[in-house]
């Protein structure tokens, strides 16, 4: 018996003397807060600038011409979108749009840049939520780049994590953003871009 063996086996029979009792979980979360429009949009402002995230408002008629500024800001040439997102949004951007399709992940890394749409924001925590719908496609699209460019409509914005995670469906692959990817090492030095894009742009759509 090798030691990894032996340990499972330490483990297995220290279960079967206290086997687990039932725990129930409380879910008594706070729910059903809200808060005015513009105070929620503030709120979310806040936290995903502090988050390092940039962050454009504009009305729906504006969408296109917004997230062209924002690519083009960033030197984006080639851009990957998945295959349900509107692509009136790309009408004005002037460099390539391909449609991702299902190939190897690793294959994603040929885009500068990536443009989604979201499902819900929750404003307290400056966290969006994206759930694999064909607006915003599948987790890998949104990871591989290092430039995430993301649509947020204001009424998909609420104030709290419960009240986002009331609007999900349980049964998609759910991926929450809270800010370009960042981690800090062992000496507390940050370090961007480990998990996903190190590049995040926030447009919030204030008419929808």
């Amino acid at each position: 018996m090798n030691s990894r063996e032996t340990v499972l086996s330490r483990i297995r029979g220290a279960l079967e003397l206290a086997p687990a009792e039932p725990v129930e979980v409380p879910r008594d979360y706070r729910r059903g807060r809200s808060l005015p429009v513009e105070q929620r949009l503030e709120l979310l402002e806040d936290r995903l600038v502090d988050y390092k995230a940039a962050v454009h408002r504009c009305t729906a008629d504006e969408t296109a011409a917004t997230i062209a500024a924002a690519l083009h800001a960033r030197g984006a040439g080639r851009v990957g979108i998945p295959a349900g997102l509107a692509r009136s949004w790309l009408a004005e951007f002037a460099g390539e749009v391909e449609v991702d399709t299902s190939g190897p992940a690793a294959q994603l890394n040929r885009f500068d840049g990536v443009v989604t749409s979201s499902a819900v924001t929750c404003a307290e925590t400056g966290t969006i939520f994206l759930d694999g719908t064909a607006e915003q496609g599948r987790r890998a699209l949104s990871l591989v780049p290092d430039l995430h460019v993301c649509v947020v409509d204001a009424s998909s914005v609420v104030a709290g994590v419960p009240e986002a995670v009331a609007l999900l469906v349980p049964e998609r692959p759910t991926t929450l953003i809270s800010g370009p990817s960042a981690t800090s090492d062992i000496e507390l030095d940050r370090v961007e871009g480990v998990h996903g894009p190190r590049t995040l742009e926030v447009v919030i759509r204030t008419d929808v």
